[in-house]
Order: C-alpha cells, then structure tokens, then sequence
C-alpha cells in the first residue's frame, strides 16, 4: 500500500470515529414553548424599617413542562437606580440572559431592598419589577417595600382598633370581614389617625361595622400615599371604603380625599334594621367618579357633610336603597357634565338581560344644597310598579334644576334654583354670605350644630356651613 493511501484511510477512520463519538455523546434540547410560572406575582417587604435599612425576600421560577425553558433575559425593571438588587440562581446584577431551567425544575430568585430607614423624602410605597423574557413573552413579578414606619395592610383582615401614633397604610386590601372567611367583626379607628392608600387599595367591610371616629381639628384623614405636591389633587389614587351587607357602621369627623368612590355600599343585610351607615361632619371631595354611591338597598344617613368636586356624582343612589340627608352640602363643581346628585330605583343588568327594580322607602332632603357650575345638578329616573316603594320627602333645599317638578313630595319650602354665592368653590370655600339663597332659609331639626362646631341659628342656614 502506498504511505500517502495509508494516512488517508487512516485519517478518514479517525474522523469517521470522532463523528460518530459526538453524534453518540451530544444531546439535541427540544426546548419548551411554554411560560414560566412564579411562587408570587408580588413580592412584598412588610417589614418596618425603624431600625434596619434592608432586609431580603425570595420567591421561586418554576418550569411546570416536561422540556426544558430558555429564560432569555432577566431584566430588574429600575436599573441600576432601583432600590432593590436581584440574585437569580447565584447570579448577580440588573440584567441576566440565556439561563435554562430544566423540565419541572425551578430557580430561587433573592431579592434585597436597601433603604434609608430616616429618609423623610421617601414615598410611603417604594415600587419596582422584574421582567422575565422567555418565549417572545415579558411576564412580571412586582417588587414592594414599605419606607416610612407605619402600620402596614395587605390581605389582611381587620378588627379591634386601629392606633393612631403612626399612619396606616393600605396595600390592595385591608379587611374589615370577608365572604366565606370572617364577619361580625367590628374595626374602630381613632381620632387623628392617618390612612393612606396605595393604587386600587379598598377599605372593605362586609357583614361587619367600621367606626371611624375623628372629632373636630382630630379629623380622620384618607387619601391616596403619594405626598409629592403634584399628588394633592390627583382623582383616582384608590378606590375607597367599600360596605357589603354591613353592619350599622359610622363615619364622624373624616376627611376622603382624591380617591374613586369614596364611600361605596353595597346591598343590605337582611338582619339589619337600621341605617348600613351614619355619617356626620365628614368631607368627600375629588373623587374621579362618586363622592357616596348607595346600589341595591344599603342605607345612609347624612348630616353636616360636604361632597363636592367629585368626578360623576356627589351622591349617586342605583337601583334602590334609602337616603336620609340633612345639612349637607351636595356639589359639583368638578370636571363631571353629569348632575351631582342622580337617583334611580333601577338597574339594567345587560349582562343577564334583565332590569332590576327596587324600591326606596326613605329618601329625604332635609336643609341640603344640591347646586354646581351645571344648569341641572338633580336628577331622578325612577320606575313605578307593584310592591315596589318610592318615598320620597324634599323640605327647605336648594335644587338646581332647568326643569322645576311638582310632584307632591317637593315642599314648597324647596329653593329651585336659589343662588348660594358660595366664597369660592374653585378652592372648596363653601362659607357664604349675607345675600345667599341658604341664609336663614332651613328648617330647625336635630342638627343643633354645623361642621365647623358653629351653633344653628333659629331658623337655621341651610347646608352643612352656618353663617354666624
């Protein structure tokens, strides 16, 4: 054989052998087209930070496939400029890529947020994310941490009373009962105390009481948790305090601010004879849609209150429920082309294709101001049929209107279309002077006192403020 035909069918063997070696030894991954699943969609740093400027949380990946998932970029949303770091599986940074998890294998992410404890500046909430992109899909876990010391809610279920030496924060939900878990609790919150509520945060009660108990000066203050100056007016921060089916409940000396619904109620519990809420000397203003919305058959009684500047109505009552207000004032001046107070006893469920009717056994108007910038601030749209109550009595309030009714429960003590000269509704002055429409015009009643702590004149003004 020829040396140069030896080499070569030498040399063609070895490579016949090296290929068939990896061919034998190297693994072709079918990789998995599915999503990754996560232990929490939030992770959230409960903790107060009074003495500790970090603390650290984990959470985990999960590949629930039987293949494997190429995870192509892990990305902490903030950058190098959040407040949190990340360490996904032992690696360190803001910007992870190309890490597999095998098939129903998973990874531990740690995440630590560092956080000056004394820092005044700081928001109450301190936000960010982590974006995973596998797939060509971005899927998030959101990342809070608390970062003034206060008490803190998130999911949790509330009773007893609530102290009032550091503000109270709600993160999601804060409880007051719950369906199928706990009811008939009772949640009292003192003079002073501050409530803050984050994006969508509810104060919710069901089948239970909350008394909210400020006093004159020691207002009980709720509005959104952003402090910043270019917050002060913002609609819409969160949602409000939600009643179902609750217990007789109060609200005294409170001031709701910037948030949806600022009192919502919902349906009433059957058990209950009295009113779902009494509310004295409370202010409700700028929310983006309803300062009091009563749907499906809650009750509510009102005396000295203000709500005013509210997105769609001051007060909106929904497919029944009653009303009973006296001495309050009830506005528009906000951006809403709807009038501020809208009454219906019913409501068309499109999605059952039906109209549920109810009745309204109380609805009074005592001594209340139902005014704004529009030509008609008060509108009713009931529908009469058998059993079902409409009874309704309006005496000595002003009611802007262009259509003046005659029905018989309109008193003739009724101002339609009185000029209030309200001292400047822009800034929420409500006080008015000797010339007003409400001067002296009230009819005397319980409410000896208005929401300054003024005493009424005989007769009294009408509305929530007393000219003395």
């Amino acid at each position: 054989m020829h040396m140069r035909l030896f080499f070569s069918t030498i040399f063609g063997c070895l490579l016949v052998l090296f290929t068939l070696s990896t061919s034998s030894c190297g693994k072709h991954v079918i990789l998995s087209k599915n999503n990754l699943s996560f232990s929490k969609d939030t992770v959230v740093f409960d903790t107060v930070f009074t003495t500790i400027g970090s603390t650290t949380q984990q959470f985990k990946i999960y590949n629930k496939d039987s293949k494997t998932i190429k995870i192509d970029e892990i990305e902490l949303m903030g950058g190098t400029n959040s407040k949190f770091s990340m360490n996904v599986d032992g690696l360190q940074g803001t910007q992870i890529k190309d890490l597999y998890i095998e098939g129903g294998d998973s990874l531990f992410v740690f995440v630590e947020v560092t956080l000056d404890p004394n820092g005044t500046n700081l928001p109450l909430i301190i936000e960010d994310s982590i974006r995973f992109k596998s797939n060509e899909k971005n899927q998030f876990v959101k990342l809070a941490a608390w970062g003034q010391d206060a008490y803190f809610h998130y999911k949790d279920l509330n009773e007893g009373v609530w102290p009032n030496d550091k503000p109270h924060v709600i993160y999601g939900i804060a409880a007051v009962g719950y369906p199928k878990i706990d009811s008939a609790k009772t949640l009292n919150i003192q003079a002073g105390t501050k409530i803050y509520m984050h994006k969508n945060a509810i104060l919710y009660v069901y089948k239970s009481t909350l008394n909210i108990q400020g006093t004159l000066g020691n207002e009980v203050i709720i509005q959104g948790d952003r402090l910043e100056q270019d917050y002060q007016n913002i609609t819409g921060q969160f949602y409000g305090i939600y009643f179902q089916k609750a217990r007789p409940s109060t609200i005294d000396y409170a001031i709701i601010k910037n948030g949806t619904s600022g009192v919502h109620l919902y349906d009433e519990d059957p058990t209950n004879s009295d009113y779902t809420l009494t509310m004295t000397n409370t202010i409700i203003k700028n929310q983006a849609r309803y300062g009091v919305f009563i749907f499906a058959g809650a009750k509510v009684k009102a005396e000295n209150c203000i709500v005013a500047k509210n997105g769609t109505h001051a007060l909106f009552v929904l497919q029944g429920g009653d009303f009973n207000f006296n001495h309050c004032d009830l506005l528009g001046y906000g951006s809403s082309t709807n009038p501020a107070v809208g009454i219906s006893n019913y409501y068309n469920d499109y999605a059952a294709g039906q109209t549920n009717v109810s009745s309204i056994e109380e609805g009074k108007l005592y001594n209340c101001v139902v005014t704004g910038n529009l030509t008609t601030e008060f509108a009713m749209d009931t529908i009469h049929m058998s059993g079902v109550v409409l009874n309704f009595d309006f005496k000595n309030t002003l009611l802007q209107s262009e259509v003046t009714y005659t029905d018989s429960f309109y008193d003739a003590s009724v101002l339609w279309n009185g000029t209030p000269l309200f001292t400047n509704p822009t800034e929420f002055n409500f006080t008015f002077g000797q010339n007003s429409a409400l001067q002296g015009n009230g009819i005397n009643t319980s409410v000896v006192t208005d929401i300054l702590g003024n005493p009424r004149n005989n007769p009294p003004d009408i509305g929530a403020i007393e000219l003395n």
